[in-house]
């Protein structure tokens, strides 16, 4: 058949297949809205589920499409796409264009119907909305090329070409796809240059060429904006952030264009609360908060009512603590938690000799004090938190940390509370974040560095635990890897209902344990580190705040730290931490983590293939074992290859 390409034709039919992936089911705000959009440009929306799909999530998409197919989840949504054509059939004769494409974007941020009408005016058999250029080597594999190819989120076909038999040997003879990098290696990066093989023509909405990037969609976003472009795509929020670094791609920027052009920003916020792991969405979005001792923003017709719930160990810092809490703009509740009879009435004392702020004022005494604010918050003040009374809680607690020294005490205590109520300006403008923002959870300080070797380690041992109590507690957002987005300290403002989680679960006081439970890996410093989380499961987001005098404190011990750890390893950020992460860890550099780690820098896999040997009863393993007893010499080798990691 003739492979003369054809434009879209006036009142013809279009086929869309979008496919929609949510580990729990659902399907979040911004897919319908997505949808919607669409439906006027097509004839039939076919929406693909790849897992499973809830009543509510159905509910979600039958407005906003034609049929529902829901499969299992293997192939990615490659495989959807096939499985789709398959379930359409001889039917996709009807059509005049078939567009493949799924829920790793939002939009439209731009209106759809220019692209369409632009496009539809081209003679070309297939034509995407993005592309990406021609990479020597290829980044995927480090070697060879990586073809000119469109990117396959957006795919748009015309039927001279999906009615032809190399369309449909192409499908027929689809690889297994059992990881994201087979997809893009095994189809992404392979449908262009394959069909273009074949005699059939292309072309792209938004031209790499033009935009002047190899790849618009990740590293020049906001441009793409600039020139229509109706699409954001999900990747610049969950990339890597080193790797962003390296190409100075700003999120934060490419999040207020997309809010200047309208996109309705609650349903950006929701998914990715939802589906990023929040450091990463942290740090992507650029959602640090630096804010001004000057009310610039605040809303006194709108405020919200608030509640002050402060655990007080130290009744001497009563007064500091109450100090920081009338910086609140309006009246607030106060719940005062605290371990025995005799400092419940030493505080009920103070409160009484300092000019009335709070309205009710609560002072209540622990059973416990097992868990210290972590028990006082959940369980004590459950009935507060989940009352409905209140839109927003203040959790503070008198923090000495006496144990490590007065200067680094004093550090952690001013970087906990001067960077929540600092001044009456400064918490006036962080309570106007939770009134601009619906879907705003919570506000804590950034992660605490100055006086403690937090960095690199901020999860500790406690992550196998933290992973086994959000699977109780069914979080489904991806833990971070190296350290949590959480509120070191323990200290943070936030709406209850982002907590319901973590509120509603019934905690005992002996599940806390005594004094020698209260470190990393009991249950209190493993709680400490999953709000973000909890809330994040629930479609709220968490932003990290600062005052000014801090933030200049903290960058230019951060930027002198990382001056000085960069100073051995060559090249960008990004490419030390590669390195320094496949070496692994380093130690007390000994002449034997030297060797380790020059074995997983130049041979990498030799440990864990020679702890195999060892481990086997194969005629190997059994002489390699005997070479190990002649002599100690022999076992300390061997021993440090059987421990490299």
């Amino acid at each position: 058949m003739t492979l003369t390409p054809g434009v879209f034709v006036s009142g013809g039919r279009r086929l869309v297949v979008y496919v929609v992936y949510d580990r729990r089911g659902g399907v979040d705000e911004y897919i319908p809205f997505a949808l919607a959009g669409l439906r006027e440009h097509a004839a039939h929306v076919l929406v693909v589920v790849n897992g499973s799909l809830s009543d509510e999530g159905r509910a979600k998409l039958e407005p906003v499409s034609d049929e529902i197919l829901v499969r299992e989840n293997v192939g990615f949504d490659i495989w959807a796409h096939k499985e789709a054509l398959e379930h359409v059939g001889s039917r996709i004769s009807e059509f005049d264009e078939v567009l493949l494409t799924n829920d790793t974007w939002f939009g439209p941020v731009r209106p759809y119907g220019p692209v369409f009408e632009r496009m539809g005016e081209r003679a070309v058999h297939f034509w995407g909305m993005t592309d990406h250029a021609r990479e020597v080597p290829n980044p995927f594999t480090g070697k060879g090329v990586l073809p000119y190819h469109l990117q396959s989120f957006w795919i748009a076909v015309r039927r001279e070409m999906f009615l032809s038999e190399a369309w449909d040997r192409y499908w027929a003879e689809l690889p297994e796809m059992s990881s994201y990098f087979d997809a893009v290696l095994k189809h992404e990066v392979v449908f262009t240059e394959h069909f273009a093989q074949q005699g059939f023509t292309h072309d792209v909405a938004y031209p790499a060429t033009e935009i002047g990037t190899v790849n618009p969609s990740l590293y020049r976003a906001e441009a793409l904006l600039d020139a229509g472009c109706p699409l954001l795509k999900r990747r610049p929020f969950m990339q890597w952030p080193p790797y962003l670094d390296r190409h100075a791609v700003v999120g934060r920027w490419t999040l207020e264009k997309a809010e200047q052009y309208g996109y309705p920003m609650e349903l950006f916020w929701q998914n990715a609360a939802r589906t990023i792991a929040p450091k990463d969405l942290n740090t992507d979005a650029a959602m640090l908060e630096v804010l001004p001792d000057i009310d610039v923003s605040y809303d006194p017709s709108a405020p919200l009512r608030t509640v002050v719930i402060a655990h007080i160990f130290y009744v001497e810092m009563t007064d500091e603590m109450l100090d920081h809490a009338d910086t609140l703009p309006g009246e607030y509740d106060l719940v005062v938690t605290t371990p025995d009879a005799e400092r419940a009435e030493q505080i009920r004392a103070v409160i009484a000799q300092r000019e009335p702020r709070a309205g009710r004022v609560d002072v209540r005494v622990l059973p416990s004090n097992d868990g210290r604010d972590q028990s006082a918050f959940l369980i004590e003040c459950r009935d507060v938190l989940l009352s409905g009374e209140y839109e927003l809680f203040v959790k503070i607690h008198s923090k000495k940390t006496p144990q490590d020294g007065f200067n680094v005490g004093r550090h952690f205590k001013e970087q906990q509370f001067g960077n929540l109520l600092h001044s009456a300006g400064y918490t006036a403008n962080l309570v106007a974040l939770f009134q601009r923002e619906p879907g705003l959870g919570m506000v804590f300080p950034p992660m605490i560095h100055i006086g403690y070797p937090t960095l690199g380690r901020g999860w500790s041992v406690n992550k196998p635990g933290a992973e086994t109590l959000t699977a109780e507690l069914g979080i489904k957002v991806p833990l971070d890897d190296i350290s949590p987005l959480a509120p070191f300290g323990s200290m943070y403002i936030g709406r209850p209902a982002a907590l319901r989680l973590l509120v509603e679960h019934e905690w005992r006081y002996d599940q806390f344990g005594g004094a020698e439970a209260y470190k990393d890996g009991g249950l209190a410093h493993i709680l400490e580190r999953l709000p973000a989380y909890a809330a994040a499961e629930l479609g709220f987001h968490s932003r990290t705040v600062a005052n000014t005098e801090y933030l200049a404190i903290s960058h230019t011990a951060l930027e002198f730290k990382l001056d000085e750890m960069s100073v051995t390893t060559p090249g960008y950020a990004y490419e030390q931490i590669e390195l320094l992460r496949r070496a692994g860890y380093v130690g007390s550099g000994s002449a034997a983590d030297f060797a380790r780690m020059y074995m997983r820098i130049n041979f990498p896999g030799t440990g864990a293939r020679l702890r195999k040997v060892l481990a086997s009863e194969g005629i190997t393993g059994k002489v390699a074992r005997a070479v190990r007893r002649p002599g100690a010499a022999v076992r300390r080798v061997l021993g440090r290859f059987s421990r490299a990691r």
